[in-house]
């Protein structure tokens, strides 16, 4: 599986998964619009996963390909690849302020991925046990709109993923007004320096893997 960030929420996974031959499949989450200030991601799209929306997490207007659009909790199976949506709130506030917010777990090459959008509350009990077990764990960090460094880092406490991929943090060149890394990596203490825009990752490589932090950066 491979793993590619565009900046803010917004990550392209191409995956091959099992009983399809070597045909890959392409997905989009969360792909914002220009007025971020980064580069929208571009490219052809198999699927596309809708946190909510908002200009910063739904631009599907320049992606090609017609993909099929996710942005909503259920239960899915497409191209092989099975997705679970989980009903949450983009505030504390039971959505009175933001509105709602759909957590997405991904599963394929025997990866489970969770997204968690723009989640701005701790996880209920229901969630978590809906959620279980991870391997890869993109969570928002940046406060303001979504978690804070402390709440997140929480939350990895519970849900012991194998990899944490942070997002919806500040960037170079982003215009969200959200905060950098600093405050969740000096809770968490073990952040790497380097930056990498794609990863690869392989069921076989993350049986000893416990909440390794990947900071991924922009191409």
């Amino acid at each position: 599986m491979n793993i590619q960030y565009y900046g803010h929420s917004c990550f392209k996974i191409i995956t091959k998964p099992a009983g399809r031959g070597r045909e890959e499949v392409t997905i989009f989450i969360d792909p914002f619009d220009k007025k971020v200030g980064l580069r929208p991601p571009q490219g052809n799209a198999d699927l596309v996963l809708i946190s909510h929306h908002h200009y910063d997490h739904d631009n599907v207007s320049t992606l090609k390909g017609n993909p099929y659009q996710i942005d909503l909790p259920g239960e899915y199976s497409l191209k092989g690849v099975n997705i679970v949506g989980i009903a949450s709130f983009h505030d504390d506030k039971n959505g009175q302020e933001r509105g709602q917010n759909t957590i997405y777990i991904l599963e394929s090459e025997d990866i489970r991925v969770c997204h968690l959008g723009d989640l701005g509350h701790d996880l209920t009990p229901k969630q978590m046990e809906e959620i279980n077990r991870l391997d890869v764990l993109m969570i928002p960090i940046g406060g303001k709109y979504t978690l804070s460094g402390e709440q997140a880092s929480e939350i990895v406490k519970k849900l012991e993923p194998k990899i944490v991929i942070p997002m919806h943090f500040k960037i170079k060149g982003s215009l969200i007004d959200i905060e950098d890394e600093s405050s969740f990596c000096s809770i968490m203490g073990n952040c790497p320096r380097e930056r990498l825009s794609k990863i690869n990752i392989k069921a076989k490589d993350l049986e000893d893997k416990n909440q390794e932090i990947i900071i991924m950066g922009v191409e």
